[in-house]
């Protein structure tokens, strides 16, 4: 149930009697400053046996640069962890100091930190506060509604999705709706990037995570509402790309774990938001690049050799899923790459192992992990209704095409349901299911094919009967011809939870040309028209659109040709 601290402490009887006057004495408009040094707004999730804490300290004395709030239980709670905070405990004695990124707190600014703890018998709200050594009063923090007053850890449904709306992004909303024709998608829910720490807080005076929540709670209503994040910012990120290279550096584990988890945690574990279902899409292109791009492999490149060697995607991805599957209403799925990346034999595997070793890293476990995603941000069709990876042409297999090229997969959906059965036989629980990023993977229009192809060959019967129309399946950069997928939809398939547009249509992969920029995004010629390609493509042209701006940018002649290609089609 959740719990509120609303007695204020004796903080102001003392200033009166100190004074030799009555409270009433001193101004209303006074005591907040005046009488009262420092404010704690203390709230727990509580399920009997545990609970986890949010607390906001606002200071109104004079500016610090460092700080510490101390305080001591009745009972026997034990902090088990927390974020935004170093918190240790000595017995009953707790104390919760700064991180290096949070240090300074003006006179009337705010800071806010969290912690989970497990208990028995009482859990009695600390009745002293302190902040370097003064003591504050406690607050209620507001009148902000619960919208859940008794969240249940550990009580996930199993399919999120089922029953519930999902969050109609405002932002992506407003620039769908802007393009002519975008009214026909801009309702539909799509993924919210959170591609770097200042995204967390908002990019350009724009939506933060939290206006994000609040926004979603407004679109919740009585109902059951879905929000999508994308966890992305490991160090040394997309190590086979450029258009897709973060902040952060190789080795900057620790920064991803403070500065970028731990306050994404901490958001996402305030009781206010304890109602919103919240499925988090960790850590795009990452994982599958350990197996695929490394070592001897002829698609290895020098930046993923430094990342299987450091293992900070490992423990990247392993301290996401633990510091936010502590959070109870927070559904995470680990990015699984698609079937023209993970679809072979010798990747197939040991990509199911390395997740595996992720998400027992950092103190995950199996547990932490409610699906996978696949597809995301890329083109794979959902569905070809022409040819299995079972159709020969004059006795020989289509695995032996140009196109295939010994894949076991030959669409999206087949390799998700496959995929999952082996993440399970690895470990992963056997409820996990999948989701699909339907986004862009419509491959629409007066193209699509209505039949299958030639039986010339079994290169001119895939050809002509493929709907994916991309040169080569490694070709993922704004690519041309591509259109509107399937509409997200819950329980769309067996073991599949929901197909979802967690690539928001109509953003870019990257840019066409370098375009400098402080956002840590480079140039890839995958993203240049005239590219003739390299091994991950099998040296074929790129496919991308011209004029592309930076990934994550509007493309409005993108977003023009995913409508015209849409399938099934807009009305």
């Amino acid at each position: 149930m959740s719990r509120t601290r609303t007695a204020m402490l004796a903080a102001l009887a003392l200033v009166a009697g100190a004074s030799g006057t009555s409270l009433a004495a001193v101004p209303a408009d006074d005591v907040g400053t005046a009488a009262v040094p420092c404010t704690v707004d203390y709230k727990t999730n509580d399920w009997g046996s545990g609970f986890t804490a949010s607390v906001t300290v606002t200071n109104n004395g004079a500016a610090k640069s460092s700080w510490a709030v101390k305080w001591s239980y009745a009972g026997n709670q034990q902090v088990t962890n927390g974020w935004n905070a170093k918190i240790t405990q000595s017995g009953t004695a707790v104390t919760a100091a700064n991180e290096s990124y949070n240090g300074s707190l003006g006179t009337g600014g705010s800071v806010s930190f969290g912690f989970n703890a497990s208990y028995s018998g009482t859990n009695a709200i600390p009745g002293t506060f302190t902040l370097d050594g003064v003591t504050c009063n406690v607050d209620d923090g507001g009148t902000d509604p619960d919208p859940d007053p008794d969240p249940q850890p550990g009580n996930r449904v199993d399919n999120p999705y089922s029953g519930a709306k999902v969050y109609v992004n405002p932002e992506w909303a407003a620039n769908a709706a802007a393009e002519p024709g975008g009214s026909r998608v801009s309702n539909q829910p799509t993924g919210v990037w959170l591609d770097r720490i200042a995204a967390i807080n908002g990019v350009n005076g724009g939506m933060g995570l939290r206006d994000h929540l609040d926004e979603a709670l407004t679109q919740k209503g009585s109902g059951e509402l879905v929000v999508q994040l994308v966890i992305y910012n490991l160090p040394g990120r997309d190590c086979s790309a450029l258009a897709s290279n973060g902040e952060l550096g190789p080795t900057e584990i620790d920064r991803y774990k403070t500065e970028y988890i731990d306050p994404i945690a901490a958001i996402l574990a305030d009781p206010k938001y304890a109602g919103l279902r919240i499925v988090t899409a960790v850590e795009i292109d990452s994982l599958p690049n350990l197996v695929t791009n490394t070592g001897s492999r002829p698609t290895a490149t020098p930046e993923c050799d430094v990342m299987k060697a450091n293992g900070n995607y490992v423990k990247g991805v392993g301290y996401a899923l633990s510091e936010l599957g502590d959070v109870p209403n927070v559904y995470n799925y680990v990015d699984a790459g698609h079937h023209g990346w993970i679809g072979w034999d010798d990747n197939f595997g040991p990509s199911a192992t390395t997740f595996k070793e992720a998400a027992t890293a950092e103190g995950a476990t199996v547990n932490d992990v409610h699906g996978f995603i696949t597809n995301t941000a890329n083109y794979g069709a959902l569905k070809e209704d022409h040819f299995t990876i079972d159709s020969t042409v004059n006795g020989t297999s289509v695995r032996q095409s140009k196109w295939v090229d010994w894949n076991r997969y030959v669409d999206e959906q087949s390799y998700a349901q496959a995929f999952r059965n082996q993440l399970v036989s690895v470990g992963f629980n056997s409820g996990i299911g999948m989701l699909i990023d339907t986004s862009r993977n419509g491959w629409g229009g007066s193209a699509r094919p209505t039949g299958p192809g030639a039986t010339t060959s079994v290169d001119t019967f895939v050809d002509g009967g493929r709907y994916d129309r991309r040169i080569h399946l490694g070709n993922w950069c704004n690519q041309s011809g591509a259109g509107l997928g399937e509409r997200p939809k819950a329980a769309p398939a067996a073991g599949i939870d929901a197909y979802v547009w967690m690539k928001p249509p109509g953003e870019s992969d990257g840019s066409s040309s370098e375009i400098p920029n402080d956002e840590g995004k480079g140039f890839d010629r995958m993203c240049d028209p005239t590219y003739t390609g390299n091994a991950r493509n099998g040296n074929n042209m790129s496919g991308a659109l011209p004029n592309a701006p930076l990934s994550g940018r509007w493309f409005s002649a993108q977003f023009q040709q995913l409508m015209q290609n849409a399938y099934p089609p807009l009305s």
